[in-house]
């Protein structure tokens, strides 16, 4: 009966393409995020996920080099890469791991917008500086990516028309952060964005 249903049709087009998509988007999207990770200098969550992204891959593509003749197993496979990809992706934005820098220029008084960001307990570096129309204001922070939306928000309410650049930071050493005095669990616990409110 079992050898009957592997040698099947239905087996061999069917359900073996989805077991061969859906190990590829586990595997490429775990890929995804460990690269991530490690970029982000997580290096003891990395190898836990490649430990079984590798597993998995060995399990897809034995599947596919037993079954060299069936051409829906080589679209599901690379299907499945694709898929993985792009779901990894929205996984890791949607855990927005790690810190970045935001860097703003404006030729408009920042007072106010230094006082509401320092008042939320974010790190406000500013000074003044000269662009190429004339004396302007450049506001630096080291913010944690959860918190991101939220200053760019206030920055876009305060100054419409600045100029913004965020840039990705590896690691940081000190700083001054909202929420700095929770605990280890917590802090881990909404770096990774569980508890979110606005899942």
């Amino acid at each position: 009966m079992t050898d009957a249903f592997l040698s099947s049709d239905l087996f061999a087009w069917v359900i073996l393409p989805l077991l061969i998509f859906s190990a590829r988007i586990c595997d490429v999207s775990m890929g995804t995020i460990r690269v991530i990770f490690i970029s982000k200098g997580l290096k003891y969550i990395a190898p836990i996920i490649g430990f079984f992204e590798v597993i998995i891959w060995l399990l897809a593509i034995g599947q596919v080099m037993s079954h060299m003749t069936n051409v829906a197993s080589y679209i599901a496979y690379g299907g499945g890469f694709a898929t993985g990809t792009l779901l990894g992706m929205a996984i890791e934005e949607r855990l927005r791991i790690g810190s970045v820098i935001v860097r703003v220029i404006t030729r408009s008084d920042a007072t106010a917008l230094v006082a509401l960001l320092r008042s939320k307990q974010y790190g406000v570096t500013s000074i003044d500086a000269e662009g190429s129309t004339g004396q302007v204001k450049i506001i630096f922070m080291v913010v944690k990516r959860q918190s991101l939306p939220e200053v760019i928000q206030t920055i876009q309410s305060h100054h419409p028309n600045a100029f913004y650049s965020i840039e990705e930071v590896k690691s940081v050493s000190e700083g001054v952060f909202p929420g700095a005095g929770k605990g280890l669990f917590s802090q881990f616990r909404d770096a990774l964005g569980f508890f979110r409110k606005d899942k």
